[in-house]
């Protein structure tokens, strides 16, 4: 079987509920996996909206995910120490920073990208961003898995 990423948010391009956007809680949806290679040592998470008007914009970044885990809960920023760390998002924060499309827009997409590496930790600069450390992944990358929501600002 192959790895698969599921949200208890929201449904495969169904729309991501407003407590989960940067403009109401901002809090960061509970998502879970299964069927991890056997060979997985960590995993590494993005978040990314393809549909931002000058390209796509990096909600979140996450490396160092123990490869034992099998979800990140709610609010995943809350993490307890020696957890999965946070990259610099494209808001310049090292953190979960949700949906917030420019209002008139078309829904966007916001794809959650997981991936399984064959390696236990990524040794990237505290300074360095999500596109860095999502770089280095896919390096290291046996597989991936993806979950897709919409968001609209109203």
């Amino acid at each position: 079987m192959a790895l698969t990423l599921i949200s208890k948010a929201f449904a495969e391009d169904q729309p991501i509920p407003a407590k989960y956007a940067r403009t109401g809680e901002n809090l960061f949806p509970p998502l879970a996996w299964s069927e991890a290679p056997d060979k997985t040592r960590s995993f590494a998470l993005v978040v990314e909206d393809p549909d931002a008007p000058h390209g796509t914009f990096r909600h979140c970044g996450i490396a160092n995910i123990p490869a034992e885990w099998t979800a990140l809960g709610e609010s995943a920023d809350t993490a307890p120490e020696h957890a999965p760390r946070f990259y610099r998002n494209d808001f310049g924060q090292a953190r979960y920073d949700g949906p917030q499309p420019p209002p008139g827009d078309p829904p966007h997409r916001y794809i959650f990208r997981l991936a399984a590496l064959d390696v236990p930790t990524l040794s990237i600069p505290d300074a360095a961003g999500i596109g860095v450390m999502w770089a280095e992944a896919k390096k290291h990358t046996l597989e991936e898995a993806t979950v897709t929501g919409t968001y609209q600002t109203r």
